[in-house]
């Protein structure tokens, strides 16, 4: 059974739940309506006892090329508050992939940037293409990381490696991605999608009580992982009001490097 949603594709088949990031021109941008979708999808899923896995993934060769410069276009003329709200309810909508019940497969072929590739860290298994475009460039463009980088990131990799690559913004590779500790295994693009399935396949063929209990135990701190998020909501408000920003985001649609100059 296939249905469809504004910006997000639902597939269930054998127990296991595809969800599908749809907007393959943008290469999957992380937009307040994908966003929408995307928690839509998941309160569904929540009523349905039918499934016992989810892969989450994106058409169109990429996962996620991060938060819309449209929208941070925007964020910049609103004021700090408005900003700072803006920014959790943003972070909810995505992050609502750990309301989930059940476990939670990543899928990540081609770009998974920033934001979007937080949101690959935030469930609970992620298959990375080996030619995987990664990065957690948040600096590079003026902005404070969001998204729950500054939990999800040390939580994967540790904090040393979190520091440098939040730090520097670099660009990566799904094979660093796994040798790090940010996906479970990096493999062939052409095979990434049938290895998520399978992982997704084997679990649901697991008593359905005991996993979701081991769902539970083996999640992300939420107390925590919220602290941090209204403290990147906070920084990022700020970064908003910042010429820093207006630097970065020149420099990206001139595709030149950007000159900061701290304020």
């Amino acid at each position: 059974m296939t249905t469809q949603a504004p910006g997000v594709l639902l597939e269930v088949e054998a127990h296991v739940a595809t969800l599908t990031f749809d907007d393959a021109p943008r290469r999957n941008a992380m937009t307040p309506e994908l966003g929408i979708a995307l928690r839509a999808r998941v309160a569904e899923l929540r009523g349905r006892d039918d499934v016992r896995a989810v892969v989450l993934t994106g058409a169109g060769g990429a996962f996620s090329a991060g938060g819309d410069l449209q929208m941070l276009e925007r964020l910049r003329q609103s004021r700090f508050e408005e900003a700072r709200a803006f920014m959790l309810e943003f972070y909810s909508r995505y992050l609502s992939i750990l309301d989930l019940p059940f476990p939670t497969v990543a899928a990540v072929e081609g770009a998974a940037i920033g934001a979007g590739l937080c949101v690959a860290l935030a469930c609970d298994l992620c298959v990375v293409a080996e030619d995987a475009k990664l990065a957690l460039n948040f600096v590079q463009l003026g902005l404070h990381p969001g998204m729950g980088a500054t939990w999800l990131v040390p939580l994967r990799a540790g904090p040393q490696r979190a520091s440098e690559l939040l730090l520097t913004g670099r660009r990566f590779d799904g094979r660093e991605a796994a040798r790090l500790g940010l996906a479970l295994e990096a493999i062939p693009a052409a095979q990434v999608q049938a290895r998520a399935r399978a992982l997704a396949t084997t679990i649901a063929a697991n008593a359905p009580l005991a996993t979701r209990g081991l769902k539970g135990r083996l999640a992300v701190d939420r107390a925590g992982l919220q602290r941090a998020l209204e403290e990147e909501a906070r920084l990022q408000a700020e970064s908003y009001g910042s010429a820093d920003l207006g630097e970065g985001l020149a420099a990206v649609t001139a595709r030149r490097p950007p000159v900061f100059q701290g304020r």
